[in-house]
């Protein structure tokens, strides 16, 4: 379970986590929009045990769940709508095995539910209410789509700062005294390239291809998996490299003091975010794009 977005919809806020990439919004809470936080859970209860709710979480479930008992559903589905049935979150995932809904203790607690049914719940609640919930989901995606390709940037501007700078310091420092041949020259900015690789990534580009096979078929390599942070330090090691280099330091000094260098700079920017201005600006953007309306 990822961290918690919030957005607001007609003064409640609504919280939505991200699970496997998914994103859940929180019944409970749009609950709260319309009535006291406290009749959430029999809200949600007596929505779950109409024969409509029923159907359309089934046939969401047949969908996109292949695990998804369908001989269950269609036992909940005969007995939807009758006085005698009785139907809680828990009970529907524990024996249907469904994933579109579940429930949560403790902290940010209460009743997810993937999008497409939250939706769903919201138009059960009011056909104004789910459509202010769509909308300002959407305009949280829109920001955040905006922030990734910003920061998709960021990372490849910094991959490649002082790539020059430390290929050209092997070029001048290192091939001369190789011994390698022209052809044989590629083994020589590779050495330097895994020497990095092992001080930030503790494995070589050969390791990384060996243990990811199919990222390898994808094109793919280590630096591309590298978050946003290991970029910013390798961006540093190529040049702090190219000094070493330059300077006539052995490689076994030169690893130490990379490694090093490498621990202290990622234990310094884990306690921060890189993003952090961007994502304080994008939500500014996203608070003056709610409080537009009401000025107006």
């Amino acid at each position: 379970m990822s961290k918690i977005n919030i957005i607001s919809v007609q003064g409640t806020d609504i919280s939505i986590t991200n699970f496997n990439g998914v994103d859940y919004i929180c019944l409970t809470d749009m609950v709260k929009a319309k009535d006291d936080v406290v009749r959430a859970a029999d809200i949600i209860k007596n929505w779950l045990r109409t024969r409509t709710t029923i159907e359309y979480l089934g046939t969401w479930e047949s969908i996109y769940n292949t695990q998804f008992k369908v001989v269950e559903f269609d036992h909940f589905k005969k007995e939807a709508g009758l006085p005698t049935f009785t139907m809680s979150v828990n009970n529907w995932v524990e024996k249907t095995n469904a994933i579109g809904i579940f429930s949560k203790s403790g902290k940010n607690g209460g009743t997810y539910a993937h999008k497409d049914i939250a939706f769903e719940f919201g138009g059960a609640i009011s056909p104004m209410f789910k459509l202010y919930v769509i909308k300002e989901y959407q305009r949280l995606k829109e920001i955040e789509s905006n922030q990734y390709g910003l920061e998709w940037n960021v990372k490849r501007i910094l991959s490649k700062a002082n790539y020059q700078i430390h290929t050209d310091a092997v070029k001048k420092y290192i091939v001369p005294k190789s011994g390698y041949t022209q052809a044989k020259e590629w083994i020589a900015y590779a050495d330097e390239a895994d020497l990095l690789n092992l001080v930030l990534f503790r494995c070589t580009a050969k390791q990384w291809r060996e243990l990811n096979p199919e990222r390898t078929l994808n094109n793919e390599n280590i630096r591309d998996m590298a978050s946003i942070n290991e970029l910013a330090v390798l961006s540093s090691l190529e040049n702090l490299n190219s000094i070493l280099i330059k300077n006539g330091i052995s490689k076994r000094e030169r690893f130490k003091i990379l490694n090093e260098t490498a621990k202290e700079q990622l234990e310094n920017l884990d306690k921060m975010d890189l993003l952090k201005s961007i994502k304080k600006e994008s939500y500014s953007i996203y608070v003056d794009a709610l409080e537009k309306p009401k000025k107006e």
